[in-house]
């Protein structure tokens, strides 16, 4: 657990309970790992494991699964309780994030439980190597965290060391095989289901429930059936005995994720059935072991026509599922993106969220940064995730309300010796915990919370991470698609700007700029009518120009070069001056991050210095590409008189 391989679990983290003497109560195999991280952090620092006269009390008060605590402090002892050996778990690591502070003040016996159940990550991993997308889909951290050379790895104690970040800041479930399911990972379900159950082993320790992956064609591909048809006797019969076999070499096994008539994946539109109709297929196939089945609810039309306007993407899902609502079982999850297109920068959340009382729905984000910089860019996601749990989707409801299902987010975890391949998107990662265990959290203290595990406390290092991380993500939306207009990236690998890269593309992202203005007309007066898919007050505020705001207003509307944003700039300028303003922004963080040079150790700094000389070109390239498209377009120049080409 030495070195930059610890992440925010660094040795100085352990320390005021290394120094100190704990008492633990309670047995069993989390009650061990958390005895386990005391003994070392007391055999590292001093400190010792007591029978009596205790600083630190850590106390499994019962057996079920609940992952509440109680913390508190009085009479110069702190104290954990727990009902659950996962809730002593967090509690334990709770106390690691206070740190002194554990030790410090009285503070009276406050119970801390998770909001949401469930706090997954998706790995798009491949176990064998994808010609196009190679060992991860959308990775940008080195290789796959449990595969190599097409099986599991045969040493898991990285894995392991994993599943203690995660249970850090309080994830419990992990997928982890790609949702593109091809051939070999196919498998995982059947004779590769032992490296699936060793890899669970790895994680159980911390509390994790792995979750697999599956092709809704499997009855075909691995059981010799001639149909997947989610109402063929056959078929659910397979899957059922599939599913026993599963749960037999994994009994905390915690269910499926699918991605069907989706992009290419086999689906029961085949068969003339619908997603409920094939979610809760499988779902009675889980639901005797307590399973969930985790449906993705991404699903749109990727061969559309771009001279066809009356098609729109961003309908497709809201479109597909609301009639659904209400027919999915109880343990089948809709999976939904927290915005209608594809993790841009900026987009409005997603109808669908505040559209389907009568289902389970899981809000999923992205930690691994594909549109936002693939962690060559330093793009703190957090205010950004903050935003979307926070916004009231139907005017009281908020989105982290609505998420009963849980938060998953795709994670940006590969094989690299810093976890995430930028040392500082670890940030990314550690903030989608905090975020999912307390949604309406602040994100800035979860962000102060990793820098002081991770860094530690000294105050010159803490503040120039403050400064880099906390406007990033605005930044990176300054110097790329302006407005809420989104994609303008290259085909296929999606780094660098292509502004008219999908605009006659099948994919049906487009942005409709021509010599008049840009933007796609959502609205249901004159365009696609998507503004309509909003309940009050939202419908009111996106369906008209004047009070749809700034940061949408190109995703909503197709308007005039001219128009006046709220800001008091037209869109034109409003487009130059943030493209200058975002490389200007990232050169002031790279100059930064150059001063601590003697605060951080020389391997991390030089692998950040390294990212910050690439996210100032690749800024400048955006600027330079974005603006100057815009300009020939208009014919307008910037008031400034900067240079644009």
């Amino acid at each position: 657990m030495q070195g930059v391989d610890s992440a925010w679990l660094a040795d100085g983290a352990f320390r005021p309970i290394g120094t100190r003497r704990t008492l633990i109560r309670g047995s069993g195999p989390l009650v061990d790992t958390v005895r386990g991280e005391v003994v070392e952090a007391c055999e590292r620092f001093g400190g010792a494991v007591v029978r009596e006269d205790p600083d630190l009390v850590l106390e499994l008060t019962g057996d079920d699964d609940s992952e509440a605590f109680t913390y508190g402090r009085s009479d110069g002892r702190t104290t954990v309780t727990a009902s659950g050996a996962r809730g002593l778990l967090y509690g334990f690591f709770h106390v690691v994030r206070l740190g002194e502070e554990a030790f410090r003040d009285e503070a009276q016996p406050a119970v801390h439980a998770p909001q949401l159940p469930l706090r997954m990550l998706d790995h798009w991993d491949n176990v064998a190597v994808h010609p196009v997308m190679g060992q991860v889909e959308r990775g940008y951290a080195g290789g796959s965290l449990f595969w190599e050379d097409g099986r599991a790895r045969g040493d898991l104690a990285r894995v392991r060391r994993y599943g203690r970040l995660l249970a850090a800041c309080g994830i419990n479930a992990v997928s982890v095989n790609n949702v593109n399911v091809h051939a070999a990972e196919a498998r995982l379900l059947t004779e590769r289901l032992g490296e699936v159950a060793e890899i669970a082993g790895a994680l159980r320790p911390y509390g994790m429930r792995v979750h697999l992956s599956v092709t809704f064609a499997a009855p075909m591909v691995l059981g010799g059936l001639e149909t997947a048809d989610p109402l063929d006797a056959e078929v659910r019969a397979w899957w059922a005995g599939a599913t026993a076999r599963v749960y037999a070499a994994i009994p905390d096994f915690g269910g499926f994720v699918v991605k069907a008539d989706s992009e290419g994946q086999p689906g029961p539109f085949a068969y003339g059935r619908t997603h409920a109709e094939g979610a809760n297929m499988l779902a009675a196939a889980v639901e005797p072991y307590g399973g969930t089945v985790h449906w993705r609810a991404f699903v749109y039309d990727h061969r559309q026509d771009w001279r066809d306007r009356s098609t729109d993407r961003a309908r497709a899902a809201y479109d597909h599922f609301v009639p659904l609502d209400g027919e999915f079982a109880g343990n089948a999850v809709l999976q939904v993106k927290h915005g209608p297109m594809d993790f841009q920068v900026r987009e409005p959340v997603s109808p669908l969220i505040g559209a389907m009382p009568g289902t389970r729905l899981a809000v999923e984000l992205q930690a691994t940064q594909e549109y936002t910089g693939q962690q060559r860019h330093v793009c703190w996601l957090g205010p950004m995730w903050s935003e979307v749990l926070r916004f009231r989707i139907d005017g009281e409801s908020t989105v982290g309300a609505s998420a009963r299902g849980g938060l998953v987010a795709v994670s940006n975890i590969g094989d690299d010796p810093f976890w995430t391949g930028h040392p500082l998107a670890q940030a990314n990662l550690y903030t989608f915990g905090r975020l999912a265990w307390e949604p309406g959290g602040d994100p800035h203290g979860f962000l102060d919370e990793w820098i002081g595990l991770t860094f530690g406390s000294a105050p010159g290092l803490a503040k120039g991470l403050r400064s880099i991380l906390d406007g990033s993500w605005r930044t990176y939306e300054k110097y790329t698609a302006p407005l809420g207009v989104g994609f303008m990236v290259q085909p296929g690998h999606h780094y660098g700007p292509s502004v008219d890269g999908y605009e006659y593309s099948p994919w049906g992202t487009y942005h409709f700029a021509d010599r008049d203005g840009v933007g796609v007309d959502r609205s249901v007066a004159s365009g696609t009518g998507y503004a309509g898919q909003y309940g009050k007050p939202w419908a009111d505020v996106y369906e008209s120009p004047l009070s749809c705001p700034d940061e949408l207003l190109l995703f909503f509307h197709h308007v005039s070069y001219g128009h006046m944003l709220k800001s008091g700039k037209t869109v034109i300028q409003h487009i130059y001056d943030a493209h200058f303003e975002g490389v200007e922004e990232v050169a002031a963080a790279r100059e930064v991050w150059a001063s601590l040079v003697d605060l951080v150790d020389p391997v991390r700094h030089g692998r950040v210095a390294e990212r910050f000389e690439e996210q100032l070109r690749s800024a400048r390239e955006w600027r330079d590409q974005v603006n100057s498209y815009f300009l020939r377009k208009s014919g307008v120049p910037d008031e400034r008189g900067r240079t644009i080409f």
